[in-house]
């Protein structure tokens, strides 16, 4: 049963680390590459892209989500079986990962989407534009830098998984008795 769990936990982690690395190495760097601006001409680029960015990096985070809470529940689930929460750092890892996902889903996502509506609108002064267009890269900076440190977190996470710490690393000197 416990290498079923950690079979389930190590794909799980693979999984999202995947997603995540696949967004921040693939999909951000794609949508605002030199091939798209082709794609879309000048004329349409930076809101169309953006747009499209913005679709994906929710189904992202969807699937971040799931991810995060099944692995919760996973190291819930082993704590049942064997009776003793095993490796601290990796649910902390999940722990935080999974937060800095619920912080781009509910705050900076939907400001986003706010803010790129705003710049774009028929109604918006060229000089409030300029505002939203700072505000939106500045804040765009901070998503990116919370999916970088998400990477980063699920790559030791997955390595944490993949070799866990031995239940016997550190034994106490009362079992060594003469």
């Amino acid at each position: 049963m416990i290498a079923c769990l950690r079979f389930l936990a190590l794909l799980n982690a693979a999984i999202w680390f995947g997603a995540v690395f696949f967004y921040v190495v693939g999909v951000t760097p794609g949508l605002s590459s030199h091939e798209v601006v082709v794609i879309l001409s000048p004329r349409y680029f930076p809101y169309f892209s953006t747009a499209i960015a913005q679709v994906v990096a929710q189904r992202c985070l969807y699937v971040e989500l799931i991810c995060g809470a099944l692995a919760l529940l996973l190291y819930v689930i082993e704590w049942l079986y064997t009776g003793r929460w095993v490796d601290r750092v990796g649910r902390a890892l999940a722990a935080g990962v999974l937060v800095l996902a619920l912080v781009d889903a509910l705050a900076l996502q939907p400001a986003l989407r706010k803010w790129h509506q705003e710049a774009y609108g028929q109604r918006t002064q060229p000089e409030r534009r300029k505002v939203v267009f700072n505000s939106f890269r500045a804040w765009q900076t901070v998503a990116d830098v919370l999916n970088f440190f998400s990477a980063g977190g699920l790559g030791v996470l997955v390595w944490r998984v993949a070799n866990p710490p031995s239940p016997t690393r550190f034994v106490s000197t009362t079992r060594f008795r003469g």
